[in-house]
């Protein structure tokens, strides 16, 4: 197994802090007590707090994106296409709950600081990617006509709102007892009418 980076082992130590602490309450000084790392470090690799956060989240989606990007290259139907979309957020979520809490709580504050524009060109290319290994299902008439903006909620929304209430204990289920259940819904709601 790979050493993990510098710059990788500070990200799971402030995702160390942020759960213990709540991101609010959680200082450099106490990423850096966690990561070991010197003060020096953590601001060559970062800069401030708020990097850490954009870091972080940033990390997380990408590990998301990498599950569904393997995934397309073994997908060989529109089906196994929108389900892998449920089954890869699902795994990645049930594998990193306190990260997935992190991601689920913290886009409003990547959005709205200086690492926002990363955030949405992230999203932009992880969208597209998507739009695209979907594009040929599309265009041979096996989705439901919706707007493409559309799609990937219609998709995944279900299942967003099952793991953010498990996330939360508010559920008697296990969000991985769901997985199958959650990917034929979204299937079924957006193939097109036989």
């Amino acid at each position: 197994m790979a050493r993990r980076s510098r710059k990788d082992e500070i990200l799971q130590a402030a995702l160390a802090c942020f759960t213990e602490a709540g991101v609010d309450g959680t200082t450099i000084e106490m990423i850096r007590d966690r990561s070991e790392a010197s003060i020096g470090s953590l601001y060559h690799h970062f800069g401030n707090k708020e990097r850490i956060i954009a870091a972080l989240y940033l990390a997380g989606t990408a590990e998301y994106a990498a599950l569904l990007e393997a995934g397309f290259a073994t997908t060989d139907s529109a089906e196994a296409c929108v389900k892998l979309l449920v089954t890869s957020y699902v795994d990645w979520v049930v594998a990193n709950p306190d990260w997935a809490r992190f991601v689920l709580h913290s886009r409003g504050r990547v959005e709205a600081g200086e690492q926002g524009e990363l955030l949405r060109e992230a999203n932009r290319e992880h969208f597209q990617r998507i739009f695209e290994a979907l594009s040929a299902y599309r265009e041979q008439g096996l989705f439901k006509d919706m707007p493409a903006d559309c799609f990937a909620s219609v998709i995944i929304g279900p299942t967003h709102d099952f793991a953010r209430n498990w996330l939360a204990g508010r559920t008697h289920t296990q969000l991985a007892d769901c997985r199958e259940l959650l990917a034929q819904v979204a299937w079924e709601s957006v193939r097109a009418n036989p």
